[in-house]
């Protein structure tokens, strides 16, 4: 069969067939998902049957896989894979995943496990798309700006809803406390393209105030968050989704009213970011070599 992508919304998302996931893919083939990939960000794979063993082996394709997350715990057996189990915390917050490390994914897989029979959607957006869409003299600003990441809060559980399940979550969340500064615009290493690199761990432009620096990824993460640039995916039994993690962001929809909701993730090693003036980020807090390795 011959691969077929099918494009989704203007600015992100396509949905790929003709392909079985759930089998050795060819050169050829893992040439033409990661092109469709580059080109639109994120990819849908429907009616797909994969154990965790077979998530991980079609992530491979694409590189040497991370360890589930820098403190918390995989599956059991299966140390590659994150359960993004609801009752564990809800992501309802703009993130790119595990930027505070100085090697963030390259790309994510998300897999449908249980679902809600309503709500529950998965938003993701493309950062290049808010890039393009940035006025000429907030693009010159961006271009010259870093940004300091860490994990020192917990994006999945607001301050005021802390009891003690949560606060245990939160203290294994930041039990190894990581601080990084990316560039605030990342070049893409296969693409070349420019995106916004900020999100939820994103806590301060370096060699500014908390205040000022909210005000600026404030009006950075309005262009990411912008309609046009966001592809909406209602989850459907057997669905797979990979997102290029270097170029967008997600958000996870909690209008699900507390029934259970289960994704299981696995990711890709990624490189070191490198800002629009070659220069690459660096660990300011934290080693993360147990978590993942550098992508050449």
């Amino acid at each position: 069969m011959s691969i077929e992508i099918t494009k989704v919304t203007a600015h992100i998302g396509a949905r790929v067939s003709g392909v079985d996931i759930s089998q050795p893919l060819a050169q050829d083939t893992v040439a033409a998902v990661r092109e469709a990939l580059n080109t639109h960000k994120a990819l849908v794979f429907d009616d797909v049957h994969l154990d965790d063993a077979g998530q991980e082996a079609f992530a491979r394709h694409f590189g040497d896989l991370t360890t589930a997350h820098p403190t918390v715990p995989s599956v059991a057996g299966a140390p590659n894979v994150l359960p993004v189990d609801s009752e564990q915390g809800r992501a309802n917050h703009w993130h790119t995943d595990v930027t505070f490390v100085l090697n963030p994914p390259q790309a994510s897989t998300l897999r449908s496990i249980t679902l809600p029979p309503y709500g529950g959607e998965t938003l993701i957006t493309s950062s290049a798309a808010a890039y393009r869409q940035l006025p000429q003299p907030l693009r010159q600003l961006a271009d010259t700006l870093w940004a300091e990441h860490t994990n020192d809060y917990d994006y999945a559980v607001p301050t005021e809803d802390i009891d003690d399940d949560k606060a245990a979550q939160r203290a294994q969340f930041t039990s190894i406390k990581f601080r990084t500064a990316h560039p605030v615009v990342r070049v893409h290493p296969l693409t070349g393209e420019r995106g916004l690199f900020i999100g939820g761990f994103a806590q301060r432009i370096v060699g500014l105030s908390v205040g000022e620096s909210r005000k600026i990824l404030d009006l950075l993460q309005s262009y990411v968050t912008r309609p046009e640039n966001i592809l909406r995916h209602r989850w459907s039994p057997n669905q797979l989704v990979l997102f290029d993690n270097r170029i967008t962001q997600h958000y996870a929809v909690d209008n699900y009213d507390g029934l259970p909701r289960r994704l299981n993730r696995v990711t890709v090693a990624g490189d070191v970011p490198v800002g629009v003036e070659g220069k690459e980020s660096y660990a300011i807090e934290g080693d993360a070599s147990h978590y993942t390795p550098v992508a050449a």
